[in-house]
C-alpha cells in the first residue's frame, strides 16, 4: 500500500511523521473521499513525485476518476488563487487591494464537478499547504456553512499537514542522499 510505503521511507528522526502518517487518516471523523483527497491536494501541491504516486494509489480505494479529476482541479485552482490572495493580503496600496482578480475560475465556481463540500476540503487542504490566510479562511467558513465542524475542518488541516511534512522530508533527504551527506 502507497501510505505503508511512504511510512516506511520515513527516516528515524522523522519517526513522528511516520506514526502521524499513519493516523491522520484513520483517525479522521471525515468521509473517506475527503480525507483522501484532502491527502492528495496536499500531496499535488507539495510536488513531491514519491509522495503524489503513493497516495494516489491508496486514494484509488476511495474516490472515482470524477473525484481524481476534481482533486487535481482544486490542487490547479489553488496554485493560482492562493497565490493572487497572499498577493492583495501583502500588498500595502490600498488601490491594488480593492482590483478584482480577473482570473478565470469556473472549476471553483462549479465544484470541480463534484459535492461542493468535497470541492472545498480539497481546495482547503491545498491553500493550507501554500499557507494562504485568505484562502484558508474562506474555505474553512465555506466547509462550516455545508455543516462540518470545527474537529472535521481541523482533520484536514492536519492531514495536509502531515502530507507537506513528509513530502519535504523525503525531498530534503533526497537531496543529501545524492550530495552524499547522510
Amino acid at each position: 500500500m502507497g501510505i505503508d510505503n511512504l511510512r516506511s521511507a520515513m527516516p528515524d528522526y522523522a519517526r513522528d511523521l511516520r506514526l502521524n502518517l499513519g493516523s491522520v487518516l484513520s483517525a479522521s471523523r471525515l468521509d473517506p473521499a475527503m480525507a483522501w483527497g484532502a491527502a492528495l491536494a496536499a500531496a499535488l501541491v507539495s510536488k513531491n513525485a514519491r509522495v503524489i504516486g503513493h497516495i494516489a494509489e491508496d486514494a484509488r480505494a476511495f474516490m472515482d476518476e470524477t473525484h481524481l479529476k476534481a482533486v487535481k482541479s482544486a490542487a490547479a485552482m489553488m496554485g493560482m488563487t492562493n497565490v493572487w490572495y497572499k498577493f492583495t493580503d501583502l500588498i500595502r496600496d490600498s488601490e491594488v487591494k480593492k482590483q478584482p482578480p480577473k482570473l478565470r475560475m469556473n472549476a471553483v465556481l462549479n465544484h470541480g464537478g463534484v459535492d461542493h463540500a468535497l470541492f472545498e476540503a480539497w481546495s482547503l487542504a491545498a491553500s493550507v499547504v501554500n499557507a494562504c490566510g485568505i484562502c484558508v479562511n474562506a474555505h474553512a467558513s465555506q466547509l462550516n456553512k455545508l455543516g462540518l465542524d470545527a474537529q472535521q475542518i481541523a482533520d484536514i488541516a492536519r492531514i495536509a499537514t502531515v502530507v507537506k511534512a513528509v513530502g519535504d522530508t523525503l525531498s530534503f533527504e533526497t537531496n543529501l542522499q545524492q550530495r552524499g551527506e547522510t
